[in-house]
This record gives C-alpha cells, sequence and structure tokens, in this order.
C-alpha cells in the first residue's frame, strides 16, 4: 500500500464496522447527561490561538509543544483545538452570562495535539465532555463525580478507579510552587530535561510527569493538600464527605494535579486498563477561565472522556456492541420488468422505515443471492416474470433459508409487524 493512502501517523479512519460502538457511547452520553440536565454545544474546531493561550497556561505542555498553531492569509493565528473547556467557555461567555447564572451542557468531537503516538494517545483524538458553569459549590463538583460514574457504569465499566485531589485556591500557590521548588530543586540532575524546564517555567507540571526516573522522585514529594489555606481544605473534605455520603468509592490521590494551568480546588481522574500507560480514560475538575476579552473569570467544573481509550477500556473488559445488521430486505429482479416493479417496491418499503438493498445490474440469479447473504439481509425477495404475473414475490428467510411465497401489499404485515 502507497504511503499516500494512508492517515498521517496518528490519525486513523473510522470504518462502518467500528461506528456502532462510537454511537453507543455517544447516545449514551445523551441519556445520562440529560438526567442531569445538560443541553448539547457545537463548537468550532479551529479558534483563536489566544482562546487556548489565555484558558490552558502559557507554560503548559500543551501550549509549548503540541498545539497546532498557523497563521491564516488574514494574519490571524489560529489554532486547531486541543480541549474542549477553552473554546466551549469562549462561545458561552460570547453569548452573554449573567453573574450567578448557572449553564450546563456537553459536547462531543474532535481534538488536535502533536503528540508521538502510542497505544490510547492519538494526534486526533475525539472527547466527550461536560461544564457546569457560572456556579461554585462542593456539591456541584460532586454531582458532576456522580454523573461521569453514572456513565461508566452505563457503558459496562462500574470497575473504573476514582482518585480524586485538589488543587486549592489561585492564592495557595505561591505557598506551594516555594515548597514544591524547594524539594524538586534537589533533584535538578537526575530528573528529565522537561522537568528541568519546569522547575523554572511551572513547577506543578512535574507533579504529572509520567517519566519512571521522575515518578520515583515525584511520589515522595510533599503533597498538595498539606499546604493549602484552611478554606480550601474545607472545600475538599466537603467534596470528599458528600462522596461517601453517596457511597462513591474514590482515593485520594495527593499528587493528582491534571495538565492545565486554569484548574481550582477539585480535580479527579477515571483510571482503567486496557490502554497501556495512558490509563486516565476521563479526567476534569474544578476550574476559573479568563476567556479573551473578559475582565472577570467564568468558574466552572466539567470533565472529558477519551473516546479511543474508552473504546480500549471496554474491549480490555469484554464489553463491545455487535455490529448492527441495518438492511432488512434484498430484491432480487429477474428481468428488465421485474426491476422497474422493485424500483418502486423499494420506495414504498422505505416509506415504512424497511431497509432495502437491491441489485440495480443485470445480473443472474446466483450473483444476486450471495449479494443479498452478504448484504446480512433478513429476508431476499426474489421476483421474475412468473411473480409479475401472479401478483406475488417470493421470500427467503436468509436466516433458515424457508422460501414462501407472499403478496406486494402484504409484505409489511406479514414480515415485519
Amino acid at each position: 500500500m502507497s504511503k499516500r493512502s494512508e492517515p498521517i501517523p496518528g490519525i486513523t479512519d473510522i470504518f462502518p464496522e467500528e461506528t456502532t460502538e462510537w454511537r453507543f457511547l455517544e447516545n449514551t452520553a445523551r441519556d445520562v447527561f440529560r438526567k442531569y440536565g445538560y443541553d448539547e454545544i457545537r463548537t468550532p474546531i479551529l479558534e483563536r490561538e489566544d482562546v487556548f493561550l489565555h484558558s490552558i497556561g502559557e507554560s503548559t505542555d500543551i501550549v509549548q509543544k503540541e498545539m497546532y498553531s498557523f497563521t491564516d492569509r488574514g494574519g490571524r493565528n489560529l489554532t486547531l483545538r486541543p480541549e474542549g473547556t477553552a473554546g466551549v467557555l469562549r462561545a458561552l461567555t460570547n453569548r452573554g452570562i449573567l453573574q450567578g447564572e448557572e449553564k450546563r451542557v456537553y459536547y462531543s468531537g474532535a481534538m488536535f495535539r502533536g503528540e508521538r503516538p502510542a497505544t490510547g494517545r492519538k494526534r486526533q483524538f475525539h472527547q466527550l465532555g461536560v461544564e457546569n458553569v457560572g456556579k461554585i459549590s462542593p456539591d456541584i463538583d460532586v454531582e458532576c463525580i456522580v454523573m461521569l460514574m453514572d456513565y461508566f457504569r452505563a457503558v459496562g465499566l462500574s470497575d473504573a478507579k476514582l482518585l480524586i485531589n485538589t488543587r486549592g485556591l489561585p492564592s495557595d500557590r505561591d505557598t506551594v510552587s516555594k515548597v514544591l521548588s524547594s524539594y524538586f530543586s534537589k533533584y535538578d540532575e537526575e530528573m528529565c530535561s522537561d522537568c528541568r524546564r519546569r522547575l523554572d517555567t511551572n513547577i506543578w507540571r512535574i507533579l504529572d510527569c509520567k517519566n519512571p526516573t521522575c515518578r520515583e522522585i515525584i511520589v515522595k514529594s510533599p503533597p498538595v493538600l498539606d499546604n493549602l489555606s484552611e478554606s480550601s481544605r474545607d472545600y475538599f473534605r466537603k467534596v470528599c464527605d458528600r462522596l461517601r455520603l453517596l457511597n462513591v468509592e474514590f482515593e485520594v490521590d495527593t499528587r493528582l494535579v491534571r495538565g492545565l494551568d486554569y484548574y481550582v480546588h477539585t480535580v479527579f481522574e477515571l483510571v482503567h486498563g486496557g490502554c497501556g500507560a495512558q490509563n486516565a480514560v476521563a479526567g476534569g475538575g474544578r476550574y476559573e477561565i479568563m476567556p479573551p476579552g473578559n475582565r472577570r473569570a467564568t468558574p466552572g467544573v466539567g470533565f472529558a472522556i477519551g473516546l479511543e481509550r474508552l473504546i480500549l477500556s471496554r474491549a480490555d473488559a469484554g464489553k463491545y456492541v455487535e455490529t448492527e445488521t441495518p438492511i432488512d430486505v434484498y430484491l432480487v429482479s429477474l428481468g428488465d420488468a421485474a426491476r422497474l416493479e422493485n424500483l418502486v417496491l423499494a420506495g414504498r418499503l422505505r416509506e415504512n422505515g424497511v431497509a432495502i438493498l437491491m441489485d440495480l445490474e443485470e445480473r443472474g440469479m446466483k450473483a444476486q443471492m450471495r449479494s443479498a447473504d452478504k448484504s446480512g439481509a433478513r429476508f431476499a425477495l426474489i421476483r421474475g416474470d412468473e411473480e409479475l404475473s401472479k401478483g406475488v414475490l417470493v421470500c427467503k428467510n436468509m436466516g433458515d433459508s424457508n422460501q414462501f411465497e407472499i403478496l406486494e401489499d402484504n409484505i409489511i404485515t406479514e414480515l415485519f409487524n
């Protein structure tokens, strides 16, 4: 196969036999999120670059190394969206959110990051996400987490593990940063090049490093929670207490910070097998984002689910959706007159909700029946000159090969009622 016919590395085709699984995950999300009062929003794949620079943080790996950005012919700096939250907040604040007003939305679509492809990590990947924007409360954070757990149960992954932590308030960051800097600076020569850079640019990002050598250093670092203000610790205690009240099992991971600078207070991840080193299938938390042109930060809480990783996790758990067989009837025509009558019949059956395929070439009976069998149709309806003269069709049940004659006017009532 020519390299020119293959997708770009890290970007994959999704074929018809795979889309049944995708539709199941997307439709289940709509059903679960609707019960919590969320409506769908659709935002552009392409945004102005500053939408992400202002929101994600210029010192994050996404901004520094992973965004697909370019300048268009009008001189605008544009970026293919690397995540969903910033664009959703841009859209909602552009529409106008009143102070204290709550907006609940969900989204799905493709995201783009220039990462090295690996299991569970692609350059074009797809996310399902939700945003609850406008209000601040531990109870809202908890409800968001519960909704995520409900969704995972609905798609057959009730054993996913919930990890939670807190990043506290922005006012806590200087204190925590000084404590982390004092600790990690002692290991400057031992850490990876990215973490050595993060010592000066964004020390919190070290806690998110997956390098094995760095992980050994990170697990002994001072917990973020121990260095937060009392109000931040109280907020987190309320989140944990309510999760216990609702019988949600979780583990506090004191070094979980997530990879984006807009997070405050609660952060969380759901992890599951099947994704290789990338075992976080979903993640999110509470945030404050100031979209370009706004004078006040907008609060919210949400999460995003990686669909490719979710599919891998379901496969690892032996969960899958059987491929649909969308064709109900295959019409076999023996001769020109029968083919013209079958064209009319196909239209009438489709108007009644029946999925139809028919042979539109002048082929013989055997070739048409092979196509009928390959199509996966439940029934083959066969018509030639003799059947036309009698006003019937020969119906073959493709499952048990039983054959019988049927009147054209009785097809719907006898086969599909």
